[in-house]
């Protein structure tokens, strides 16, 4: 399959949130598996030199954005299996910051869903499945079904969008956003772009996909209602049929205690001795009192009140009249930057908080600390609590998003769980969690070195969840899965040379009606071609047309043969939603 991923951010060009890891770490595991995949991102100012240095020009090309027309050049890189695109435009892209300082989000990130579709043609790389990455790119799907419907080549694209997290949709003004798209009227309606009285690129992106996907399967529920929906429950729950989750994975090469140089030393789930090293490093590194036996209870987050940080705010004095030690590191809101900066002036040598993006840092964190915590009011998957599982921190969680799918609590009459957590968003249910940590870190450690053995022994690649989106493209592109396929021609019985003519004769023999324009036999559909451009062709420019005369289409090919569709995916009834798969019970706590 061709697989192109549309996003705003990839590590390791560059970062500001979970997003990025997910670009950067599942293309090169679905590359592993054979697929041509490729990524498309704009050319930022902080991209670092190495990178850039690395990058060859492809094209460059004028983009049409209401009057103006802007130049667009594309760089290319490859790395990993993978080929990574770069939308060049210095007046966009150019600045020091990424998001949400200039003012025009909705002009800049219009100009990135319009170059994307037009480079299409020019790279020239036509994919089967395009895959857009939150409300950056949600515009891509749209444009694609309404100004690109009927230019060969385009049609045939699948496309899915993938939510990060509902809170961001890029909401703005529908007179700026039809001016600059040059959108009629008529899509800018409740059941399309309009969402009350605004234009909203995520929700552009999730009514024109042909698939919906989160980051985990009960945050793919809670969306569904209102009080995780954010006023798009309802269009959610219109899509339910093509709306699933699929937890994200982890760069277990980068996120792995064994082989981590950042670390002061290495350690194993079978030898967790260098764990003590890298605490008592930790301790000394932020001005901490140097006491291997008082646990260190750790929070690597951005500082905002969707991370629960109101909750620790509560009971603040609480948690710390108990022997620990805290570390906090991240950037955010000014009111938890003022209550860790308090916390750390009046607990000296017992809080530390770092105000920062710092990723050594974060590692040593993660590798020092004995219990992280995590009490997000919402949370679509979270990366860090698999980060604190796989470096032996055992992680303290509200059961909501993507940390209920992934943190089960401890269970001390079946010793099922790998953490601990509570389900009401209230600070004295996380504290009365806390003390229960602290008991078994104090006075069971037989249980608590179970604890950290078994997280550090789960698996958090994205072996698995790479496997769910392969079965998902296969699905719309009427694929069979890749086992069934292999199973199918191992059985099938080789046909007899009278009853079916040579593949070469049903490929080139040009039928003369619709009824002979089936392929006969097993013969193979030929290859649609991409389009090449040509050295007098004119540049791309702003409009679908423009495309179709820059890039000369090649003779049709003969139909491909109809084939069964996967069983897996097989389309609910129109009148009758798709039942909703059963919640995974929870494991009763002590």
């Amino acid at each position: 399959m061709k697989i192109l991923f549309v996003a705003s951010e990839c590590v390791p060009f560059l970062k500001t949130g979970g997003l990025a890891d997910v670009v950067g770490s599942l293309a090169p595991v679905l590359a592993e598996k054979g697929h041509d995949v490729r990524v498309m991102m704009p050319k930022y100012a902080h991209i670092a030199e190495q990178y850039e240095q690395q990058m060859r020009h492809v094209v460059d090309f004028e983009v049409q954005l209401g009057w103006r027309r802007q130049y667009c050049g594309i760089e290319a890189l490859e790395m990993d299996g993978v080929t990574y695109y770069f939308v060049d435009n210095r007046f966009y892209f150019g600045r020091n910051y990424v998001y949400g300082l200039g003012g025009d989000e909705y002009e800049r990130f219009a100009f990135f869903s319009r170059a994307v579709l037009n480079a299409l043609g020019l790279i020239p790389f036509m994919p089967d499945i395009l895959h857009a990455h939150d409300w950056q790119a949600g515009m891509v799907p749209a444009l694609l079904r309404i100004q690109y419907a009927g230019v060969p080549g385009y049609d045939r694209i699948k496309t899915v969008i993938t939510i990060h997290n509902l809170q961001y949709q890029g909401i703005f003004g529908i007179k700026d956003v039809q001016e600059v798209l040059s959108l009629p009227d008529d899509v800018f309606t409740e059941d399309k772009l309009e969402c009350f009285g605004c234009a909203n690129y995520l929700k552009a992106g999730i009514v024109y996909s042909d698939e919906v996907t989160t980051v985990s399967p009960s945050y793919a529920e809670e969306i569904q209602t209102a009080y995780y929906g954010e006023r798009l429950d309802g269009l959610l729950r219109a899509k339910s049929n093509h709306l699933s989750g699929i937890l994200n994975g982890i760069d277990i090469v980068d996120y792995d205690p064994a082989h981590d140089p950042m670390l002061a030393a290495p350690y194993t789930a079978e030898d967790p001795s260098g764990k003590a090293e890298n605490k008592r490093a930790l301790q000394e590194q932020l001005g901490l009192q140097v006491r291997p036996e008082v646990p260190i209870i750790a929070m690597v987050s951005r500082l905002t009140s969707q991370k629960g940080l109101d909750l620790v705010d509560y009971v603040i004095v609480d948690i710390l009249r108990e022997d620990v030690q805290l570390v906090v590191l991240g950037m955010g809101d000014a009111r938890y930057v003022n209550l860790f900066s308090w916390a750390e002036q009046s607990y000296p040598g017992r809080v530390a908080a770092r105000f920062a993006m710092d990723n050594e840092l974060a590692h040593r964190i993660y590798a020092g600390a004995d219990i992280f915590l995590m009490p997000s009011q919402f949370e679509p998957c979270g990366l860090s609590q698999m980060i604190a599982l796989r470096y032996g921190t055992v992680p303290l969680v509200r059961e909501t998003g993507g940390l209920r799918d992934t943190v089960l609590a401890y269970n001390e009459f079946t010793n099922a769980g790998n953490g601990f957590t509570f389900f009401n968003y209230n600070s004295h249910d996380m504290l009365h969690t806390l003390q229960r940590a602290l008991h078994y870190y104090w006075n069971r450690k037989d249980i608590w070195s179970m604890l950290r053995q078994r997280g550090m022994m789960g698996d958090y690649s994205w072996r698995h969840s790479a496997e769910m989106y392969v079965s998902l493209y296969e699905s719309m592109l009427n694929l069979p899965p890749k086992e069934e396929a292999e199973q199918s021609a191992a059985q099938e019985p080789a046909a007899a040379p009278e009853a079916a003519p040579p593949a070469k004769t049903a490929v080139t023999q040009e039928p003369s009606s619709a009824a002979e324009a089936e392929p006969v036999g097993k013969a193979a559909p030929a290859p649609i071609e991409e389009p090449v451009q040509t050295p007098n062709a004119p540049a791309l420019a702003e409009s679908p047309e423009v495309v179709v005369q820059a890039a000369p289409q090649p003779a049709p090919a003969p139909p491909k043969p109809k084939r069964k569709p996967a069983a897996k995916k097989a389309a609910p009834a129109a009148d009758k939603p798709a039942p909703k798969p059963a919640r995974k019970p929870r494991t009763p706590k002590a």
